[in-house]
């Protein structure tokens, strides 16, 4: 099928996705498929980004996505490195402890440890690519309704009163997609419309606080970490590219205040700061931890994906970099369904795929919270990846296909990644001379490099998303697995 080309989807199609959560989720999904030449919708209850910092931790695999997504440069120019721990006690610095592995960058890995930005400059650098893109998020727009049949789902959609507190825009109407995908959180209202279960367990019974405040007398060179004993733990971090810290509370006993007060006598209970030393409270939320997943991630043309599908502790970092991950698995197989004809059943393995990995991820971060494992090359989740999945097919050299293909360096300064970057799949030639096919260069860019150990020798079909899908000596059973994909 012509690229530019759009498979039938029965009558009154509005756009091919509608994506219900402008998120860190919904934000990386429809940039991926603006980039793709497939429509999407997002809507937004909120008038507005979400402010807060929440999610700031962003691993060194999900830096290469968004390396992919060219925001990458962005997201290194407002954030940093996390800093170093600092413990205190009685008001007096007890030592530095790194709460981070901090292997360094290397050929294969480009970005070799965890990157700080805070939540809501992550969605600010999507958005401005989405826009970039040609695409927008409507915002005040609540999801009220949704219904599917064979061809699309209808989605009954809500401005004015039902989503914001301007009346003076209230209004109600109907759309028509394609495919629809909740990222819209762990209180999915997609996921509630759809009756799909969320089965987990309580990760800790003690609620958490979580602030964005300014302490200018507060030093930003560390992570302040204050023990609170039998009160429960507490940290303060700076948020580089901001004025801004990050203030975590745990509470043994009661509930979070999250008022501007609440918070600063929090901070001078806590610390051996003051609550006048609190300059602004910025944004303020509070959480129980838990660890849940919903029983399926697909609901005929509805697929789950971030926090709608899975909810983590947030100890060890996995939450946003999961929810991102699983829409740049979704993204690439809906543009190829929607607009390279393929067939419908390469949905299907986006479940098959997301499921088992969100599952790992929940125990990971579950272990972290209680002390049973300590962040490590797990939480960076470059080790992650699909052998034995249902596109993974064959082997070569140093790489089995469902691994994650490696980066390294290229004559003129180039890199392998270079060649990834964009919407197709690419199929290298490494060390060998075997005869590569004549492949449409819209869907497989082909290329020829040196032997390189990280990979060996042999054809290794990379898929849109940086895994290998196929691998050979030759060019057998690669005809068939293109057939399945494209």
């Amino acid at each position: 099928m012509a690229l530019n080309s759009v498979k039938e989807t029965g009558p009154g199609t509005e756009t091919d996705v509608l994506i219900v959560g402008a998120g860190p989720t919904g934000l990386a999904l429809a940039c991926d498929l603006a980039r793709r030449g497939v429509r999407a919708l997002v809507v937004e209850q909120s008038d507005t980004l979400f402010p807060g910092s929440r999610g700031k931790g962003i691993q060194p695999r999900t830096m290469e996505v968004f390396d992919d997504l060219g925001v990458v440069d962005a997201v290194l120019a407002s954030g940093g490195r996390a800093p170093v721990g600092m413990v205190w006690q009685d008001g007096s610095r007890q030592g530095e402890h790194d709460m981070f592995e901090r292997p360094g960058p290397t050929d294969t890995e480009p970005y070799g440890e965890p990157w700080l930005l805070p939540q809501w400059r992550t969605q600010q650098i999507l958005y401005v690519r989405l826009r970039e893109l040609g695409g927008e998020v409507s915002f005040g727009t609540a999801l009220t309704g949704l219904s599917q049949d064979a061809y699309g789902v209808t989605a009954q959609l809500s401005t004015g009163t039902a989503a914001t507190a301007d009346t003076s825009t209230t209004g109600t109407s109907t759309i028509r997609a394609a495919y629809a995908v909740a990222a819209d959180g762990g209180r999915s209202t997609v996921r509630r419309i759809l009756s799909i279960a969320m089965n987990g367990e309580s990760v800790d019974p003690a609620p958490v606080l979580v602030a964005d405040v300014r302490i200018p007398t507060l030093d930003r060179l560390n992570w302040h970490v204050f023990p609170g004993g039998s009160a429960g733990y507490f940290a303060v971090c700076p948020l580089p590219g901001t004025d801004d810290f990050q203030a975590v509370g745990q509470f043994v006993e009661g509930e979070p205040d999250t008022s501007p007060s609440g918070v600063r006598k929090l901070i001078a209970a806590r610390t051996h700061l003051a609550e006048e030393e609190v300059t602004e409270v910025l944004w303020a939320s509070d959480f129980r931890p838990r660890a849940a997943m919903a029983d399926r991630f697909r609901e005929g043309r509805v697929f789950l994906a971030g926090d709608a599908a899975h909810v983590h502790s947030p100890a060890g970092g996995q939450g946003l970099n999961t929810s991102v991950q699983d829409v740049y698995n979704l993204g690439w197989k809906l543009g190829q369904v929607l607009r390279h004809g393929a067939l419908e059943a390469l949905l299907d393995t986006y479940e098959q795929e997301r499921l088992p990995v969100a599952a790992q991820m929940l125990g990971l971060s579950t272990r972290i919270h209680r002390g049973e494992e300590q962040r490590g090359a797990a939480t960076m989740q470059l080790g992650l990846g699909y052998r034995g999945g249902p596109l993974a097919s064959g082997g070569a050299g140093a790489l089995e296909a469902g691994d994650r293909a490696p980066d390294g360096p290229l004559p003129g300064g180039r890199r392998i990644f270079d060649l990834f970057r964009g919407p197709h799949f690419t199929l290298l030639a490494v060390g060998t001379d075997a005869e590569l096919p004549v492949l449409d260069d819209e869907l497989v860019h082909t290329h020829r490099i040196e032997a390189y150990e990280p990979y060996g020798k042999g054809l290794f079909l990379v898929r849109p998303d940086g895994y290998v899908g196929w691998a050979g000596e030759d060019m057998s059973g690669l005809a068939e697995y293109l057939v399945r994909c494209c």
